[in-house]
């Protein structure tokens, strides 16, 4: 279906969707994006969201939660993009990339995410890599893979909660080094009690998104 299949109003609301889901990380109610719309009746809301769920452009998760399944992008046109899975907050014992997990498709370039590899997007937290380049709220673009070098910046499950930083190997055992100026981020000594998710391979600053 063609971006402009969408109505004025339909447009407007995705776009307020979109930033509460990609920037705010939360899935507005119905009576939120009726006030962004300015309409006085919650209702209209509700009939411009389940036209967007049925335009293929919103779905909905297990939880009732909103998810961005299409996005508008300007670059549509002029460049060749696949759409990468934009994942939230992992609760304990979820898999990462499980779909409840999953807030948006984020279109990207294939110039970033070539193909043949499986990428996702994950948004920083904290300052434990800002010296690596990861500021706190940047988007992370990984590349799904098992292993890495030493010096990749990884995304590494630990007891199932997932974390970012350097990878080095050594001969007896694994360290997942911060690399930041602040000392209350310390290095983290593992052997195999762990899963590397992926490798970083594209920054995009807070600033510029």
């Amino acid at each position: 279906m063609d971006q402009n299949a969408l109505t004025e109003k339909e447009t407007e609301a995705l776009r307020h969707l979109r930033n509460a889901l990609v920037h705010g990380g939360y899935s507005p109610t119905v009576r939120e994006l009726a006030e962004k719309l300015k309409y006085r009746s919650p209702r209209s809301a509700f009939l411009i969201l389940n036209s967007l769920v049925e335009k293929g452009w919103l779905g909905k998760r297990r939880n009732g939660d909103l998810q961005l399944l299409r996005d508008l992008s300007e670059s549509r046109s002029h460049a060749r993009t696949v759409e990468v899975p934009l994942i939230g907050a992992v609760p304990c014992g979820t898999p990462m990339l499980a779909e409840e997990n999953i807030e948006a498709y984020i279109p990207v370039s294939e110039n970033l995410a070539r193909p043949g590899g499986k990428y996702f997007l994950l948004k920083a937290q904290g300052d434990s890599m800002d010296q690596a380049g990861i500021k706190d709220g940047d988007l992370l673009l990984v590349r799904q893979q098992p292993d890495a070098n030493s010096g990749d910046r990884v995304v590494a499950l630990i007891n199932d909660e997932a974390t970012v930083k350097e990878f080095n190997r050594g001969d007896e055992a694994i360290v997942l080094k911060p690399k930041s100026e602040n000392k209350i981020h310390k290095p983290i000594i593992l052997t195999d009690d762990f899963i590397i998710q992926g490798v970083v391979v594209s920054v995009l600053p807070s600033t510029v998104y």
